[in-house]
């Protein structure tokens, strides 16, 4: 590589024309082009990294600028919303919040024993009361609040909903958050000391209980509380149908409160009779003894068929037909006179001939010493 002076080399190193361009400070101007203010509350979390980065709030807020990230081991001297508190937040704790903030724990519900309780959280930890979620991944669920309303439900009980608002407006379900929980989070506001909000949390779920028990109470004909209504009970049995024949000399008045109580009654019921127990234990019956509850029977391996030996029978050489035993015995002593031919004698006759003629032959030579070694 070839240095030129014209590249500004030189040895207190490259110099630059071009000034650093220094930062915009924030809330300066009037403008629409102006940046950003620093928003009014102070926020913090510690990111476990358990949610999804898309669905996340607390991630979304970090990103915004609306909220900072603590490292594991880092203490917060301001409230702390945590599920591991044994205190409920209260309007007690708005100077606290005011001066230091609020921070929570952005994990997830189901992994919540993962979070390492003993390595994060501060002086002031807090308990939320009874809220319902509207976020995306919760919605309905009672005390599932996500980062970003746990922060709101924060701000609203200790006197800020301005600080919710602000919060909120980010998010799509921001608004219906604020909606389904307005009358509860204006009682909590309106509360002096933690016993205040665990007394109006206990009236609220027991005002929840009885509403309730009267809609199972008076919603006894509605139909979204008496089951499928396409299956209605069955119709009455033959005998039954034999009985109110016989009884057809009745009066119909009698004949009438009858219906009237066959109305009334739930058809749901499970009757105490002794007849219908009968049936009951005469179907169980049946369907125990029915093949699907029936032991399999056990695979019995085919054994192979055992096939007798044939016995030899013995035949007599002596015994044969057409002859007598005087002829028997003639020719036995016909056969016993007569010489065998040995092959095995004849043989070592041979070779005891062929030893008798062998002959043997002897040579000599003289071979002189020599003379010298």
């Amino acid at each position: 590589m070839v240095r030129h002076k014209k590249d500004n080399f030189s040895r207190g190193g490259k110099k630059s024309s071009h000034p650093r361009p220094r930062p915009v400070p924030r809330g300066d101007g009037d403008g629409d082009d102006a940046a950003p203010s620093r928003p009014a509350f102070r926020a913090a979390c510690w990111d476990m990294g358990h949610c999804d980065p898309k669905r996340c709030s607390g991630k979304k807020l970090m990103k915004l600028g609306l909220m900072r990230e603590l490292h594991i081991g880092q203490r917060f001297p301001g409230v702390i919303v945590s599920p591991n508190a044994k205190k409920v937040i209260s309007p007690a704790d708005r100077e606290l919040m005011e001066q230091h903030g609020a921070a929570v724990v952005e994990c997830s519900w189901v992994r919540v024993k993962e979070v390492p309780w003993s390595r994060i959280g501060g002086k002031c930890e807090r308990l939320l009361p009874y809220l319902i979620a509207a976020n995306t991944v919760n919605y309905g669920k009672p005390w599932r609040l996500n980062c970003v309303e746990a922060l709101a439900a924060c701000f609203c009980i200790c006197g800020h909903e301005d600080w919710a608002r602000e919060i909120l407006k980010n998010f799509r379900y921001g608004e219906a958050f604020l909606d389904i929980n307005s009358e509860l989070l204006s009682r909590y506001a309106a509360c002096q000391t933690e016993e205040d909000v665990k007394r109006t949390e206990e009236e609220w779920l027991a005002k929840i209980e009885q509403e309730y028990e009267d809609s199972r109470v008076e919603g006894g004909d509605d139909m979204w509380t008496v089951g499928n209504t396409n299956r209605k009970p069955a119709a009455q049995d033959s005998e039954d149908e034999d009985e109110d024949e016989s009884g057809e000399d009745g009066s119909e008045a009698e004949g009438e409160e009858e219906s009237e109580d066959e109305a009334d009654k739930d058809p749901f019921a499970i009757s105490d009779d002794s007849e219908d127990e009968e049936q009951m234990a005469e179907i169980r019956r049946k369907i125990l003894d029915s093949k699907a509850f029936q032991n399999p029977p056990a695979l019995e391996k085919e054994q192979p068929e055992k096939i007798a030996r044939p016995e030899a029978v013995y035949v007599d050489s002596d015994a044969e037909s057409g002859s007598a035993g005087s002829e028997d015995e003639d020719f036995d002593n016909i056969i016993n006179a007569t010489t065998v031919t040995d092959r095995t004698g004849i043989k070592e006759i041979q070779r005891q001939r062929g030893k008798e003629t062998v002959s043997a032959s002897f040579s000599r030579t003289e071979i002189s010493a020599p003379k010298r070694w």
